[in-house]
Order: structure tokens, then C-alpha cells, then sequence
């Protein structure tokens, strides 16, 4: 089984602080729960999970799975659209299939990323919004497709 893995950072200042909560699906879940148990593991408090965020995000992860393309695109107008407030914005994508593409493997390759990584565990970063999709993308089946969009 090939297993790829590819992730890309952004980071952009925003305006004042907002909040929500909604419903995740399971692997995003397990996605939160791996970046809280790193950001714990450095003495960081937990991302809390933000309702605006994680349309974002789940909205650039299906354009990127639909279009075939990996990249932030219009990372800032994407954060102007759906509303989203803060000190701070930044944005981490991965895709990738087999280990590559589970919760462990996409937060190790965001650590072994100095960008990726100092997204992770900012201290200013308190709310995240995960958008993880599976299908076929760039010619490889059964991959997903990750967009994590930070503010703080």
C-alpha cells in the first residue's frame, strides 16, 4: 500500500475572539484529542474545538479533496467568509493514506515541520476547527484530506 503524506502551514493576523461548539466526527476527534495530548505533553492548555472554525475548515478540506489541489488558496478571505474572530489565525493541511494518514501520523509530520509545529503548540492558539475527509485524491484511493484552522 503506498502511503503519501504532504502538509502545508499558514499563519494570519485577525480580529476579537469567537466561540461555539458542534458536533465532530470520530476521526476529527481523534485528531483533537492527539494535538491536546501533545500541546499537554509541552505544557500548553488544550484547543478547544470552535463551531465557525471547523466550517472552515471542513469547507477548504472538501474543496481540496473535490478540486484535486493542496493548498491554503484564499486562506484570508476563507477566514473573513465564515467570520472567524482572534488575536491570531493560522491554518495547517495534511493529506495522506495507511499510518501516514491517521491521527498520530499527521500530527508527527506537523511536529517534525518547524511551521507546522509552532501552529501546533502556540501558546495563543485556544481554539481549533478540523475538517478530515476521506476519498481519492491526486490518484490515490482512500486518503484524507486535513485542514486544522487555529485562532487564538
Amino acid at each position: 500500500m503506498l502511503k503519501w503524506l504532504l502538509i502545508a502551514v499558514v499563519v494570519l493576523l485577525v480580529a476579537a475572539p469567537a466561540a461555539g461548539a458542534a458536533t465532530m466526527t470520530s476521526p476529527e476527534n481523534a485528531l483533537l484529542r492527539q494535538m491536546n495530548t501533545v500541546r499537554a505533553q509541552h505544557g500548553l492548555k488544550p484547543l478547544r474545538f470552535d463551531t465557525r472554525l471547523e466550517q472552515a475548515a471542513r469547507f477548504h478540506s472538501r474543496e481540496m479533496l473535490s478540486n484535486d489541489v493542496f493548498q491554503h488558496g484564499a486562506f484570508a478571505s476563507r477566514m473573513v467568509r465564515f467570520r472567524i474572530q482572534g488575536t491570531l489565525a493560522g491554518e495547517n493541511l495534511a493529506w495522506g493514506n495507511g499510518a501516514l494518514g491517521t491521527p498520530s501520523g499527521v500530527v508527527a509530520a506537523w511536529l517534525a515541520s518547524p511551521e507546522h509545529r509552532a501552529n501546533l503548540l502556540r501558546p495563543s492558539f485556544r481554539r481549533v476547527g478540523i475538517g478530515e475527509l476521506t476519498g481519492s485524491f491526486l490518484g490515490h484511493g482512500g486518503v484524507r484530506v486535513v485542514t486544522a484552522d487555529f485562532a487564538g
